[in-house]
């Protein structure tokens, strides 16, 4: 047990995920010290192990790493400027990889695909989409269309260019550098999540705290 006396601050994140079974301090977050060598053995310290039925998502409280921590430095001060407790999900590569991954990606684009355009042909047909152009082809020409024409190719191309611009994507590029919608809301969705699971283990008496 050291003596030594310093200043660890830490920022620890609301969720970690990981490839090794062993969760060490440095897998909560950032942490700073103006001693090299405490910061090293601090980060070190191993704060769990994911056992074999073990469930893969655990909650570690950041009063547990400070325990953990002063077991080994009792004189070491801990502020913390991040999160008060850590959502650390194990997982385990060798799972999500070969064909079965492939198929689960393409499972999801085909789902994606063709519920969207599902949703918007739903949508064109409740609103009568064919019947406003018919009208508004007759109010201009003064006589009723024959057949799809230019109303239609323009609102085609003015939608497939609209969705374009709205999710800020066309292939794998950005058309600008901020996040697009559904990252926004993925990120809002993701933190909703970890905030319930969070709260769900404090109910459960399942977090790993002090003893």
């Amino acid at each position: 047990m050291s003596t030594t006396s310093a200043t660890i601050y830490i920022n620890a994140e609301q969720n970690v995920e990981l490839q090794s079974e062993d969760v060490y301090v440095k897998d909560i977050g950032s942490l700073c010290c103006c001693d090299a060598n405490v910061l090293a053995r601090v980060k070190a310290i191993k704060l769990h192990h994911f056992k074999a039925g073990e469930p893969k998502r655990q909650v570690i409280s950041l009063l547990k790493t400070v325990e953990e921590i002063n077991k080994v430095y009792p004189n070491v001060s801990v502020q913390s400027i991040g999160e008060p407790e850590t959502l650390i999900e194990y997982i385990d590569v060798d799972r999500h990889k070969g064909l079965v991954q492939w198929m689960k990606l393409l499972f999801v684009a085909m789902v994606s695909f063709f519920g969207t355009a599902f949703t918007i042909m739903a949508f064109h047909n409740d609103i009568g989409i064919n019947d406003v152009f018919s009208k508004v082809y007759e109010m201009v020409m003064g006589q009723p269309g024959d057949g799809y024409g230019i109303l239609e190719l323009s609102y085609s191309l003015g939608l497939a260019i609209g969705i374009i611009v709205f999710f800020n994507h066309i292939g794998g590029r950005r058309i600008t550098k901020d996040p697009t919608p559904i990252e926004v809301e993925m990120r809002i969705y993701e933190e909703d999540v970890n905030k319930a699971l969070i709260a769900t283990a404090d109910r459960e008496g399942k977090t790993i705290d002090v003893q």
